[in-house]
């Protein structure tokens, strides 16, 4: 970090400032705040913030407390854990030291912490709930359904090529099941454990407990999730009953309508444990097992790809409260099923409604509501109407010249039909299956209030409801540029609508976990979402779908094995190398590195072997780049550069990552590795004549640069080719999803953000601004917004990052982990005017604002506690700059008055404020 002569000021505390107590708060275990439950972290880690309404603070110990018993914790006895005085300066990632944590146990904590030396008072105590360790935990609870799919009829992998009869029209029973059980004291606490492949909807007495689409896509055939529930507010003493309903998911996918990929890992079914503590201390569990009832359903056909039906003819009133008959139920079948169970950390739910904006009439029968916003929902049905009568909604997210719904681009029919039972007003969504729309035709019904000769069902609403994932939102980003908002909102909706269980492409055509983007479009999420228990389960998803060769798909879960370069890309598969790695320098998270080395080792050996003279060339390429074909496969890169370029990079990171966990032989491996690539690389790529990489493209030069393949004395005028070729081409993109990414990076970190800002505040060209000319309201697939692609897509957000890192200037430190050391550097571009951003990093809120005024620069900036930043103040050397009303008069340097400090609140104000040209000096901060 960059010293400078005000650092001495800024230290001297006074006495008024030393004897501020620091307020510990926001306490997560394992990276989960909210009293988690299902924790089945042998030794969780804890982290917590500290504030204080004075500058400075430098935590000097902790102290926590873990207890079995509130009242203990109250009184400050920790008898699980008390870790004493402990001197450090950590609070996050902080291991659990104490006994050993039993399974399905509540634990309280809290913390107290040293501020230079002072005493803080203690947290609020937080508690978290453990999980189930072993097989044996689930207390001889089994897998349970309606009915055993036959091992002949398994379809596992699923294919994409289902045109032979036997895989078309199958369907299966989507099952209700119940268990009455009694209690017969005063409880103390109730929670279940449960899993339903593919999905399932829990009830207790009556009420819905869980959120959406629960659990998580997972390659069931090697592992499963379950999730926990707290229900003591949902049982009563007496009778009481569980029910669950189950749909499919990716666990069976019906041959009918429209699918990506048919596959059956097995009929639905489900394991269930519910833990019953009395005040008394005595114990019972309700598990799952033959004794439990099924019966089919009122969802008649279910598929995550096309679509869901529901009859309310077939709903069976009562039928998840105590005291239903069901003697015409049958027993439940137990399930051969072994999958390893683990907790589940994030799920998703159902968000914002989204309202019509208008209702027309394309054609006669047929009513067609546009929500104004495309995004990952589901379709909410209020309808009234005579029994029998079906009302069909077809969802889109792109019109026929005819105002019809358009699926042909993502793939059709897609459907939901909703069979009346007829009382009065009906309310229906779908439970097992989101889409990506815009648009819901609507056929069978009319809007109420208009003609109706045929007397079909009114509808009162039609409006949509936003699904995602429950990630954290984390950062928050406005300018005075209009377009750069509008663009921001692009992306964030295209974000939110592929983050579901895992990373999606997109939320109608596959719905897969396409690896590329959790690395290149990783650090526009992370800036606005906390997505540290999300990427864990993508690391968890590769390493299960990693295969005994060491090749990890593109995908992950792998339900379907790919041809080509869609199983077996570089710059997909590297995701398993980049990704922990990432998680380690943006959440300070060690383990993942642990957990994940095995498989970041075994892929860079494949990869190694794949080579011809340290040189790949297969893969996909810079997919989707701008050339002279419709995009796909890379047009103006050669692949062998960008497959290369990755493995050299995976090597890079797995030099560093063996160097932090003590692997000293295995670090030196790598690095001569890495050195005989690069030589490899630049003897085959390089031109030294014309300082260009392979085709001098754009991602080319890029991925060289921000590799750092390039040799220091070439680099200049590598990055000089780079603008050159810009320029050429009218400030216009090229790069794809590969390439995109590091371009932005290569020219934010040279002090470029002119030429960023170039490429990206215009219309009139492929890029987001060409995509909101033409109308999108999420991301789109292509730079040119075509109509015969995705409209959802987020894999080329990654100018999110740069409004963060560059416009609004928030980015990590050099080798900084978990942004303890923070650089706050904005660059003031183009018509750019005003930029408020924040960033709530693991240490707490990191805010940034700054204005350009009548010649003036003012800016205003917060730095979380226990941390240190290095600010660049945009200055001329003749500028008269302040700071919290004290003129600076040293630590000038490259138009910048540069500060090092830590903790607290600036206020800066600059008069003379040098001309817009951000390319004096560059930067590498930014997290590789």
């Amino acid at each position: 970090m960059m010293k400078s002569p005000l650092l001495l000021l800024l230290l001297l505390f006074s006495s008024a400032t030393l004897a501020q107590k620091v307020r510990v708060h926001s306490l997560l275990c394992n990276g989960q705040g909210n009293n988690p439950l299902g924790i089945d972290a042998a030794k969780p880690v804890f982290n917590w913030q500290l504030t204080t309404s004075k500058p400075h603070i430098h935590q000097t110990a902790y102290r926590i407390l873990v207890s079995d018993d509130s009242v203990k914790l109250a009184h400050n006895k920790g008898n699980i854990w008390d870790s004493k005085k402990v001197m450090s300066d950590e609070s996050i990632q902080v291991p659990y030291a104490g006994k050993t944590l039993k399974p399905a146990t509540v634990y309280y904590w809290k913390v107290m912490v040293w501020n230079n030396g002072i005493p803080s008072d203690w947290s609020r105590s937080s508690y978290w709930q453990t999980g189930l360790y072993t097989p044996g935990d689930w207390k001889n609870a089994q897998w349970i359904g309606y009915e055993v799919l036959p091992d002949s009829q398994r379809i596992v992998p699923a294919i994409t090529d289902d045109s032979n009869e036997k895989y078309r029209h199958r369907n299966d029973i989507l099952p209700l099941l119940r268990k009455e059980f009694r209690i017969s004291k005063p409880l103390a606490r109730a929670t279940v454990f449960i899993s339903g492949l593919g999905q399932f909807d829990l009830h207790l007495n009556g009420n819905k407990v869980n959120g959406f689409l629960d659990p998580g896509w997972t390659k069931y055939d090697e592992h499963a999730l379950y999730v926990t529930f707290d229900v003591t507010r949902h049982l009563q003493n007496g009778a009481n009953a569980l029910g669950v309903m189950l749909g499919n998911g990716f666990f069976y996918i019906p041959g009918e309508r429209y699918r990506k990929l048919t596959g059956a890992f097995g009929y639905p079914q489900l394991i269930c444990r519910l833990y019953l503590q009395y005040q008394d201390g005595t114990t019972d569990n309700i598990v799952s097992d033959p004794t439990w009832k099924a019966a089919p359903g009122p969802v008649t056909f279910s598929s995550i790809y096309g679509g869901e039906d529901y009859n309310a003819l077939l709903e069976q009133a009562g039928w998840d409260k105590p005291g239903f008959p069901d003697a015409a139920w049958r027993n439940a079948v137990p399930v051969h099923s072994s999958p390893q169970l683990h907790a589940q950390t994030n799920g998703m739910s159902r968000y914002d409604p989204i309202f019509p904006v208008k209702i027309t009439q394309p054609k006669p029968g047929v009513w067609l509501y546009d929500m104004g916003q495309n995004a990952s929902a589901i379709p909410h049905l209020t309808v009234k109407g005579n029994a029998h009568a079906v009302v069909r909604l077809i969802p889109s997210e792109l019109l026929t010249s005819d105002g019809l719904a358009d699926q042909s681009p993502v793939g059709s029919p897609v459907y939901f039909n909703y069979t009346l039972k007829g009382d009065s007003v009906e309310n229906w969504e779908p439970r097992f299956m989101y889409y990506g729309f815009r648009y819901v035709q609507v056929h069978g019904a009319v809007p109420k209030g208009q003609a109706n000769p045929g007397h079909l069902p009114e509808i009162d609403l039609v409006y949509s409801i936003h699904t995602h994932n429950n990630a954290p939102h984390r950062g928050d980003f406005h300018c005075s540029n209009e377009l750069f908002n509008k663009t921001f909102t692009l992306i964030d909706w295209a974000i939110r609508s592929n983050m579901s269980s895992v990373l999606t492409d997109c939320p109608h055509r596959e719905k897969l976990g396409w690896l590329e983007q959790a690395h290149l479009v990783g650090s526009s999420i992370r800036y606005n979402y906390d997505v540290a228990t999300l990427c864990r389960k993508v690391v968890q998803d590769m390493i299960h779908a990693q295969t005994p060769e060491g090749l990890i798909p593109d995908i992950a879960p792998e339900y379907v094995q790919f041809d080509g370069g869609f199983r077996d890309s570089p710059e997909w598969g590297s995701n398993g190398v980049i990704l922990p790695w990432y998680m380690y320098q943006w959440y300070g998270d060690k383990s993942v590195l642990e957990e994940s080395y095995e498989m970041m080792t075994r892929y860079v050996a494949y990869l190694e072997k794949k080579s011809d003279h340290h040189i790949l060339r297969h893969g996909l390429g810079d997919w989707y780049d701008i050339g002279p074909e419709f995009p796909g496969e890379s047009q103006l890169t050669p692949k062998g550069i960008t497959a290369t370029a990755m493995y050299y990079y995976d090597l890079s990171i797995l030099t560093k990552v063996a160097g932090i966990l003590g692997r000293k032989e295995d670090a030196h491996k790598y690095l001569a590795l890495a050195n005989a690539v690069k030589g490899a690389y630049n003897t085959t790529f390089f031109n030294d004549s014309t300082k260009q990489y392979g085709s001098g493209s754009q991602a080319a030069n890029a991925m060289s640069v921000y590799m750092e393949l390039v040799d220091a004395r070439d680099k200049a005028a590598v990055v000089e080719n780079i603008i050159e070729d810009i320029r050429q081409h009218n400030n216009g993109i090229t790069a794809g999803d590969i390439g995109y990414r590091y371009l932005l990076r290569v020219l934010d970190e040279e002090g470029r953000s002119d030429v960023i800002y170039d490429m990206n505040s215009r219309s009139d060209v492929p890029g987001y601004g060409l995509q909101l000319a033409k109308g999108a309201t999420a991301l789109t697939e292509s730079w040119q917004a075509y109509h015969n692609a995705s409209n959802n897509h987020f894999m080329l957000g990654h100018l999110m990052e740069w409004f963060y890192t560059g416009l609004a200037g928030i980015r990590p430190a050099p080798g900084s982990v978990a942004f303890r050391d923070i650089v706050i550097r904005p660059e003031p571009v183009g018509d750019v005017t005003a930029v408020d951003a924040n960033y709530e990093s693991p240490y707490g809120s990191i805010f940034l604002k700054w204005k350009k005024e009548d010649g003036d620069f003012s800016m205003n900036v917060v730095i979380p506690g226990n941390t240190h930043a290095t600010i660049y103040v945009p200055a001329l050397s003749t500028s008269d700059v302040t700071m919290n009303g004290q003129r600076l008069t040293e630590g000038y340097k490259d138009g910048h008055y540069v500060i090092a400090t830590d903790s607290g609140e600036y206020a800066f104000v600059v008069t003379n404020t040098p001309p817009v040209n951000s390319s004096a000096g560059s930067y590498a901060g930014n997290i590789k």
